[in-house]
């Protein structure tokens, strides 16, 4: 009998610049899968809980919300990426394309465009890569990059540090279906938020999103459902062995479920009324989440603008932003506000003109 124990995950040595993953498995989104995520963030965009609704305007059936997209894709690069991380650092020009609906299946690749050693740490570094997922028709549904603090394994091994000269390239826009003025659009209006058209924003305002969620250990379940085998979230066995060196001693939660909250708690305000989301410029999680604590969020208005060739559509650019509370320490008054989450966000959103008059 032979007792064998495979390395899972890659550390900081392992990386090579320019190496493609085509990581397997690939995720067939399936009902189950779909309701758990648009149920647990509290998305209300009647285009993911209304069928009939997302075919009126054009869409093959229920849309998967862009977190449920980025997380069935993210978690496909876990285990060659970041099963031995211990942070996700920045996400980077996250760009959505053709509408994902249950029952399609998302593969994804990953290239190398950046390693770094820490120049701190030497059991650490940054590893900078390029997502593309697809969906069964060869169309893409979602590119990005992100960067991620990995551990070493070796403190000795030569790292293969540097970055591409040239990152890939790949064409990524919504593809949301045309305006047609012989449909009767105002007739189901009142599925969607009344308030949340193009003519409600104004550059400057922010929106204090009402709504909170107190994470439980849910957290591992869900985040087992999207194959993410980041031990981090999981093993609190590990992390029990050495507990300084991992953030907090705790299971941390994966960090695509509070990005996901975030976006789902900012829907009724902001997105009740948009077909996709178009580009996240830059995210990052400015602190961990951990089962106890409560997510709330805001979302500032940037920039109201028009969509490229849609006079029915607009351009929305906020600032949504994540947070928790901990208790007052000594001469504080009350709890005080931690920031978790960062992220720069660009939406179409449908104009009342058009949809609702």
């Amino acid at each position: 009998m032979a007792v064998i124990a495979r390395k899972t995950g890659h550390y900081l040595e392992d990386f090579r610049l320019g190496h493609v993953f085509r990581h397997k498995g690939g995720k067939t989104v399936n009902e189950g899968l779909f309701n758990a995520f648009t149920e647990f963030n509290y998305t209300t965009n009647a285009l993911c809980k209304n069928a009939e609704f997302a075919r009126l305007h054009g869409f093959e059936g229920l849309v998967c919300p862009p977190g449920l997209v980025m997380n069935v894709v993210f978690s496909q690069t876990v285990e060659d990426i970041s099963e031995n991380a211990r942070a996700n650092l920045e996400y980077i020009n996250m760009r959505f394309g053709a509408p994902v609906y249950v029952g399609d299946t998302l593969e994804a690749e990953t290239t190398v465009v950046g390693i770094k050693p820490s120049s701190k740490d030497n059991d650490r570094g940054v590893v900078h890569v390029s997502t593309v997922g697809r969906k069964q028709d060869g169309r893409v549904v979602i590119a990005f990059e992100r960067k991620v603090q990995v551990w070493k394994k070796d403190l000795a091994a030569k790292v293969d540090a540097g970055e591409l000269d040239e990152k890939p390239s790949v064409e990524c826009s919504p593809e949301i279906p045309a305006w047609d003025p012989g449909a009767d659009y105002a007739s189901r209006a009142y599925l969607s938020s009344d308030h949340g058209y193009m003519e409600d924003f104004t550059a400057g305002d922010v929106y204090a999103h009402s709504r909170g969620r107190v994470m439980t250990d849910e957290h591992i379940a869900l985040t087992a459902v999207l194959d993410n085998t980041s031990q981090v979230h999981c093993n609190q066995f590990l992390i029990d062995q050495n507990p300084e060196k991992y953030i907090g001693g705790r299971l941390i939660i994966f960090g695509g479920i509070p990005f996901n909250l975030c976006l789902g708690l900012s829907c009724p305000d902001i997105a009740d009324n948009s077909p996709a989301d178009v580009v996240y410029t830059t995210g990052r999680h400015t602190a961990p989440l951990f089962a106890g604590d409560t997510v709330f969020a805001e979302t500032e208005i940037r920039s109201v603008g028009d969509y490229p060739g849609r006079e029915d559509l607009g351009l929305l650019a906020v600032t949504l932003r994540g947070y928790k509370h901990r208790p007052a320490k000594e001469g504080e008054d009350g709890p005080q506000r931690v920031d978790i989450f960062y992220l720069e966000r660009e939406l179409a959103v449908r104009r009342r003109s058009h949809y609702a008059a």
